[in-house]
Order: C-alpha cells, then structure tokens, then sequence
C-alpha cells in the first residue's frame, strides 16, 4: 500500500512543481522575470522578454512581471494654463502611448503603471505650459491670428495641432529615452475659460455686440426714412396723377353733360327751362326752408304764376 500512495504523492508533488514551472504570457503583453526581486538577464546581460505564449522558470523561485504592450491612455485631469497676456486657461488633454523598450520601462519604473504616467503627465503638461505661455487667448481660442472670420475653426484646428505636434517633438524622444515607452498621440480635448475671465470677456463681447447692433439700428432706421420718403413722394405723385386724370375726365362729363343740354334745349327751350326750374325749386327747398324772397320782376317763380 505504501508503494502506490507513495507514487500518488510524487505524481502530485511533480505535478505541482510542474504546474510551478509554467507561466503564460496573453496576447498583447510581455513579461519578464524577477528573482529575489532582480530582473532575470540573458547570457549577454540584457534583461529576457518572453513574448506571448507559454514559457518556463525556475518554480518558487522566479516570479513573472506582466507588462502590458498595447496602447494606453492617459486622461489628465483639466489643468490651469497661463496665456502671454498672463490670463488663464483651463485645457483638458489625453496622451495615447505604449511600452516600446520593455527593459528599459522596467528600469526606470519598475513596470508601475502609475509611476509611469505620473512621469509622464508632468513631461506633457510642462510642454504645454511653455507653448501656452507664448500664445493669446484670441490665439488660442479664436483662431492663428485671433480674428473671428470665416475660417476661425480651421486656423484655430491648426493651431492646436501645431501644439500637441510640438508637445509629441519634445516629450516623445525623452520619454522613449528615458521610460522606454513611446507616445502615440496628443490631443487637446476642451479648452475653456476660468469664471473670472469668462465674465469679463463676455461683458467685453456684449459691449461689443451692443455697440453693432446700435450701429444696425441706427441704420435701419436711416433705411426706413429713406424707403418712407420714397414711397410718400412716391403717393403723391400717383394722388396728383389721379387728380389729373380725374379732372380731365370730370371736364369730359361736364362737356358731355353741357352737350347733351343745348341738344335738349334746341329740341324744346321751353320744356327745358321747366325742367331746370324744377329743379332750382328742388335745391332751394332741400335744406328744410319754405320762404322764398324775390321781387315780382324775377322770373324765377314764373312757373307758380
């Protein structure tokens, strides 16, 4: 019985030590090796890198250090920026990077991620810092020469890549050097303007736009009497055409009218004189009066004799 149990607890023993002896590197990452908490070198002393797959160590005594290979972000918390007029800007960014000389990241980190970035956020923010420091607000924000136009957001696009391209010249050779990572990409995300001095440029702008829109009114208001002045010359010719035009044609009637009595007249003077005695008597009497003045030589009441 001893012989079996005894090869049981050596299969599981050798199991063990096996299982031990094994370690496995994902994809997208390295690792490298520590030994009493010293990096595992070659022959030629450089430091081993065990690419993705399984490999072997020495069990209970090496231990394996993952070091991720993809691309990482960094998300910087907004910081304060000075401009060269000495006014301050709030400028969130991220940095894109990836481990690049695994040997050398250990090194100089001991492959902490957050040492790492801590190293690196003050590199990235340093360079923008200096780059801020020689622009202006209106260069920044506005656009390259600070003039509000219609390519403002393409000048202003190119200014900010001209930055975060600068930022990536400058920080990206000294981090590979020194960290042995490698910088992908800058991007500034938001740039926005402290409370204090967002109040004040606002009044600016209002006095500003206040100042326009008094100007446009102004205007307007020059425009308006000049199309009024028009239009009322414009009335007063059309009434006095129409006056013409209506006296004319008044003049038309009453030569009419004046023809078509001498032709009545010649027909019948008598019946005609009746007529337009008739109606003298209609009018004198059509305001309410009954008393008719006139001496008895006036044929104006012939007809009632």
């Amino acid at each position: 019985m001893k012989n079996p149990i005894t090869l049981v607890v050596v299969l599981i023993v050798l199991g063990f030590v096996g299982f031990q002896s094994v370690f496995v590197v994902h994809e997208g990452q390295r690792a490298l090796l520590t030994r009493f908490d010293k990096v595992v070198r070659n022959g030629e002393g450089q430091i081993s890198l065990y690419e993705p797959g399984a490999s072997f160590k020495i069990p209970f005594v090496d231990k394996p250090l993952y070091v991720d290979a993809r691309i990482q972000t960094l998300n910087s918390t907004a910081d304060r920026f000075v401009t060269t007029e000495k006014k301050d800007l709030i400028i969130d960014s991220y940095v894109k990077w990836r481990v690049v000389d695994f040997a050398k990241f250990y090194t100089s980190t001991q492959g902490k991620l957050a040492v790492t970035e801590a190293r690196l956020k003050d590199r990235v923010a340093d360079s923008l810092r200096s780059q801020i420091a020689k622009l202006t607000i209106r260069e920044i924000v506005a656009g390259k020469d600070g003039r509000d136009n219609e390519d403002s957001a393409e000048k202003t696009s190119s200014k900010r890549e001209q930055i975060m391209q600068n930022t990536m010249a400058v920080v990206g050779p000294e981090t590979e050097k020194d960290l042995g990572i490698k910088i992908v990409d800058v991007r500034i995300m938001k740039v926005e303007l402290p409370d204090e001095v967002s109040n004040s440029i606002y009044q600016r702008m209002r006095a500003e736009r206040d100042t326009v829109a008094r100007l446009h009114r102004s205007e307007g208001r020059q425009e308006a009497e000049a199309i009024r002045a028009k239009a009322d010359k414009q009335a007063m010719v059309k009434v006095a055409e129409a006056e013409r035009q209506a006296e004319e044609i008044r003049g038309k009637g009453d030569a009419a009218a004046t023809k078509i009595y001498a032709q009545a007249y010649s027909k019948n003077p008598e019946f005609f004189d009746f007529l337009r005695s008739m109606d003298a008597y209609s009018r004198s009497m059509s305001n309410g009066g009954n008393v008719i003045v006139t001496d008895n030589n006036n044929e104006f009441l012939k007809y009632f004799k």
